[in-house]
């Protein structure tokens, strides 16, 4: 959605590898009104226009897709896109019809741009996951590429929104994944319980005055369902608000 960052750059980069030499590889910025609920930070999203083109242009994109609202939704739209499993649990149940409007931009804009494979950052997993499952279940002929979370040095997720948190704000931010890696140690160690699991990474980032805990959560990677126990592919979660800023993140359990 724009305001890119250096994580928006690895992706890029994952594309222009795949792509290869002969390839040809396409950005779309486009902030999508359909995936806002009332109430949230549409009017403020930021939107560097020509920052974020020279950023493209420097990072070796070939084509950039930016489009008004107007060209992609007809005033009497009528037709969404809708997950209807994955995506009414973690994000889905905080922020409703936000999946829905994800779905249906990124359905749109595979069949304006046509690619044969398109990446995703780890961070936003849900939507990585729902990604795949649109794609699987409505039979596009995309690949779908996940990349690894990238991070500022001090462990901070990167994200767009993060230029909203005051200076306090983002001295505390990290510690969203500081509670995460200490959960993921406990897991290390033999613990299996999610209560206690969870417990740990909640009480880490409830140490951090500003901080106020949306969600943490222990699921199955592929089926978003909370798990008791820990076991092959589970992964932890977490959503947590400084001020009006909602940042989150998430860890692989061993």
């Amino acid at each position: 959605m724009g305001a890119l960052h250096h994580a928006h750059g690895e992706l890029i980069r994952i594309a222009r590898q795949h792509a290869g030499p002969d390839g040809e590889v396409a950005a779309s910025i486009f902030v999508n009104p359909l995936q806002f609920e009332p109430g949230s930070d549409f009017e403020r999203y930021p939107r560097p226009e020509k920052e974020d083109e020279e950023f493209c242009r420097q990072a070796g994109v070939d084509l950039l897709f930016r489009p008004r609202s107007e060209e992609m939704y007809s005033k009497s739209q009528s037709v969404v896109v809708d997950e209807n499993s994955l995506a009414k649990v973690l994000e889905g149940r905080s922020r409703p019809g936000h999946f829905r409007g994800v779905c249906t931009v990124v359905a749109k804009l595979f069949n304006i741009l046509r690619p044969n494979a398109a990446v995703f950052g780890e961070k936003d997993f849900q939507q990585l996951a729902i990604m795949r499952r649109m794609v699987r279940d409505l039979n596009f002929p995309v690949e779908i590429i996940a990349v690894p979370t990238i991070r500022e040095p001090d462990g901070v997720a990167c994200s767009s929104r993060n230029r909203y948190l005051s200076d306090e704000e983002r001295q505390q931010a990290p510690v969203i994944r500081a509670g995460l890696t200490k959960a993921a140690d406990v897991a290390r160690n033999g613990e299996a319980s999610a209560e206690t699991i969870v417990s740990t990474a909640r009480d880490v980032i409830q140490s951090a005055s500003l901080a106020r805990i949306d969600y943490v959560e222990l699921v199955d990677a592929e089926t978003l369902e909370s798990i008791e126990t820990v076991r092959p592919n589970s992964l932890l979660v977490a959503a947590v608000f400084f001020g009006r800023t909602r940042l989150i993140d998430n860890i692989r359990l061993p």
